[in-house]
C-alpha cells in the first residue's frame, strides 16, 4: 500500500467554503509580493559582474578530452551542476540524484535559450558511466578527475578543510558537508572568451528541487522537521525506494 496521510497530518480550522476562499485570497497576496521580490532578485542576479576564467581546464567524457569552452557545446551560456561523486566512491549523492532526476527533462528547453546544461564530478569517467547507467540517465556528465576545477569552484575541499569545522563553503559561511560538496555554476562566453557569471551552494540550490516545491503546496509540506541526521535523511537513489512506500528513515533498502 502506498503511503498517505499518517496520523502526523497536521491539524486545519475547517471552514465554510467563504470563508476558505477569502483566506486563500488573502493569502495570494502574499504570493503576488514574493514573485515581485523574486523577480527583482533575478534582475539583480543578471547585473552581477563576470570574472574571466583563466585556466585552461580540461575534462573527459566520451569524446575524449574537453576544455570547459568546447562544453559550451556552441551556446553562449554554460550551465554546471557540481555533483558530489568523488574518485573511489561507488554511487553519486542520494541528494544530488534527487536533483539529477530532474536534469533530463530540463535540458532540451534550455537548449532553446542558448544554455548548454552538464554536470561535472572528480569521480573518474568509468564510475560516472556505470552510475549514469544504473540510473538511467541521459544528460551530459564529464570527469574533473586531475584537475583544479572542482577546488576553484569551492566545491571540493582537502580532508583538513572538511575536518576543521571552520566556515569555508557557501562563500566562507557555513563549513562543508565533507571533501565533497553540491553546487551550480554558471559561465557565458563573449567574443571567443569564457567568464565565470554565478554560482549557488547549499540551500542556494533548493529551487531546482520540483519534488520540494510540489511539497510545498501541500498541507504537511516537506514533513522533515524530526527527520535524523539531517532533513533529507529521506531522500534515496530512485532506484532503492520500495513500490512506493514511505522509507523507514535510518535505513538502507538494498536493491
Amino acid at each position: 500500500m502506498t503511503a498517505t496521510m499518517t496520523e502526523k497530518t497536521p491539524a486545519a480550522k475547517v471552514v465554510s467554503p467563504a470563508e476558505w476562499l477569502a483566506a486563500r485570497t488573502e493569502f495570494l497576496a502574499k504570493e503576488k509580493e514574493f514573485t515581485r521580490m523574486r523577480d527583482e532578485l533575478s534582475r539583480l542576479r543578471r547585473e552581477l559582474p563576470w570574472e574571466k576564467v583563466e585556466k585552461n581546464y580540461l575534462f573527459e567524457d566520451a569524446n575524449g578530452k574537453e576544455t570547459l569552452a568546447q562544453l559550451f557545446d556552441g551556446r553562449g551560456q554554460l550551465i554546471v551542476y557540481h555533483f558530489m561523486f568523488g574518485p573511489g566512491w561507488k554511487e553519486g549523492c542520494p541528494s544530488c540524484s534527487f536533483l539529477a532526476d530532474s536534469f533530463d527533462a530540463a535540458v532540451i528547453h534550455l537548449a532553446q535559450r542558448d544554455t548548454t546544461f552538464v554536470a561535472i564530478s572528480r569521480a573518474t569517467l568509468s564510475e560516472i558511466d556505470a552510475f549514469k547507467k544504473r540510473m538511467g540517465w541521459k544528460f551530459k556528465w564529464v570527469s574533473s578527475n586531475g584537475n583544479d576545477f572542482n577546488y576553484d569552484y569551492k566545491v571540493t575541499f582537502t580532508k583538513e578543510q572538511a575536518s576543521s569545522g571552520k566556515p569555508s563553503y557557501n562563500f566562507g559561511t557555513i563549513p562543508p558537508f565533507g571533501e565533497e560538496t553540491p553546487g551550480a555554476s554558471v559561465f557565458i562566453k563573449k567574443d571567443g572568451e569564457v567568464f565565470h557569471a554565478y554560482s549557488t551552494y547549499a540551500r542556494g540550490l533548493d529551487m531546482f528541487l520540483p519534488t520540494y516545491h510540489w511539497l510545498d503546496i501541500t498541507a504537511k509540506g516537506r514533513d522533515e522537521a524530526e527527520m535524523k541526521p539531517h532533513a533529507m535523511a529521506w531522500v534515496r537513489h530512485h532506484d532503492r525506494y520500495n513500490d512506493g512506500k514511505m522509507v523507514e528513515v535510518g535505513k538502507l533498502i538494498a536493491k
